[in-house]
C-alpha cells in the first residue's frame, strides 16, 4: 500500500457521487458473489444502474417500493438465510420509518446485512422531513450495529468490498448527489474501525466524518499557513470507533473539535466525548455539527456555512479552542 495521499488546498477538485458509486460497485460485486442481494425502495428508474443489477439478475433484485420496514424485514430474512443482502434507501426514512424492524430484525438476531442510507445529513435539500440529522444517533445505540459513513465515493467502494466478509449488521451513511473525492486514490489501507490520519499535526486535531474530513483537512491547509497545525482524522467508522486514535490525539495535541454533518447530540462528537470522559482526559472539545434543530431549507452548502460546520466555522472554532 502505498502512503495515504489526499486533496491539497489550490488544486483541481475532483467530485463523484457515492450514491452512484454505491449502484455501480454493487453491480460489479454481484457478479462475483452469488449470494449478493439488492433490495430497492422506490429507486430504480429505466436506464439506471440499478436498472441494470435488476436486468443482469432478475432473482436477486427486490424492488419494494415506498415501503421500507418491509426492505428491512425481506433483508433480515435474506440475512438469516446465509444471504448478503444490501438495502438502499432515503438515510431520513431507512433510519427512523424502520426503527424497531432493524432494531428487532436485523440487530436483535445479528443479521449481516448491509443497511445504505442515502440522503444523509443535510444533503437531500429537502427541509426538515427529509434531512437525515439523527440516524447515527440512532443506529450506533443499537447493539450488534456497526455505523459507518464513507468519506467519499472511493473510499465507498472500499468499504462495500471490506464489508462483505464484515460480522454482523451495518449501517452505512452517503450523501445525495455528487462530494469532493478526498483521496486521489484508492491504494491505502482502509480497516473498518480504524480510522485514518489524512494529515498529521501538533497543536489541534480535527475529527470528521462523511464529508466533515474534506472540511477539516480544507480548514487544517489553510491554518497551516498561519502557523496553526491541525491533525486530521478520518473518523469513517463511528461505531465500533477507534478509541486509540481519540486518546492519541488528545495525548499529543492541545485541543480536539470533531464535524459532522449530523445533529451535535449522539453523533460523532458524542461518542468522542465519550471516550475522553470515561478516560478523564482533560483536553477542550468543540462539537461542530447541527444545533440539536430541524434543519432550515436550503442547499448543502450554505447550510453548512449557516450551522458553522464549513471550513471557515472550522477555522474559527479552531482559533477559540487555541486562544
Amino acid at each position: 500500500m502505498s502512503k495515504v495521499e489526499t486533496w491539497e488546498f489550490g488544486a483541481v477538485l475532483a467530485m463523484a457521487s457515492s450514491r452512484e458509486a454505491f449502484a455501480g460497485k454493487i453491480l460489479e460485486m454481484a457478479g462475483k458473489n452469488e449470494d449478493i442481494f439488492f433490495i430497492d425502495v422506490d429507486g430504480a428508474p429505466v436506464g439506471s444502474v440499478q436498472d441494470e443489477f435488476r436486468k443482469a439478475y432478475p432473482d436477486r433484485f427486490i424492488e419494494v417500493g415506498i415501503a421500507e420496514p418491509n426492505a428491512v424485514g425481506i433483508a433480515s430474512g435474506l440475512g438469516l438465510s446465509g444471504k448478503i443482502p444490501f438495502v438502499c434507501a432515503f438515510g431520513p426514512f431507512l433510519s427512523i420509518r424502520t426503527t424497531d424492524q432493524i432494531f428487532l430484525d436485523i440487530a436483535y438476531n445479528d443479521v449481516p446485512a448491509r443497511l445504505v442510507g442515502t440522503h444523509s445529513g443535510l444533503t437531500s435539500g429537502g427541509g426538515p422531513t427529509h434531512c437525515a440529522i439523527i440516524d447515527i444517533a440512532v443506529l450506533r445505540a443499537m447493539p450488534n450495529m456497526t455505523v459507518v459513513a464513507p468519506t467519499d465515493a472511493r473510499q465507498l467502494e472500499l468499504l462495500l468490498e471490506k464489508s462483505i466478509k464484515y460480522p454482523g449488521p451495518m449501517f452505512i451513511r452517503v450523501a445525495r448527489g455528487e462530494e469532493p473525492l478526498v483521496y486521489t486514490n484508492q491504494d491505502y489501507d482502509y480497516e473498518i474501525g480504524k480510522s485514518i490520519l489524512t494529515k498529521d499535526g501538533t497543536d489541534v486535531t480535527a475529527i470528521g466524518c462523511g464529508i466533515g474530513v474534506f472540511m477539516c483537512l480544507q480548514a487544517a491547509q489553510i491554518l497551516e499557513k498561519e502557523g496553526v497545525s491541525v491533525r486530521v482524522i478520518d473518523m469513517h467508522t463511528i461505531k465500533p470507533l477507534d478509541i486509540e486514535a481519540v486518546l492519541k490525539a488528545a495525548a499529543e495535541t492541545r485541543a480536539i473539535v470533531t464535524v459532522e454533518d449530523h445533529n451535535v447530540i449522539g453523533g460523532l462528537g458524542s461518542a468522542v466525548a465519550e471516550v475522553l470522559a470515561d478516560n478523564a482526559c482533560g483536553i477542550p472539545l468543540k462539537r461542530l455539527g447541527l444545533t440539536d434543530e430541524f434543519a432550515v431549507l436550503g442547499d448543502p452548502e450554505d447550510l453548512y456555512k449557516h450551522y458553522g460546520y464549513d471550513s471557515d466555522g472550522i477555522i474559527s472554532a479552531i482559533k477559540k479552542l487555541i486562544r
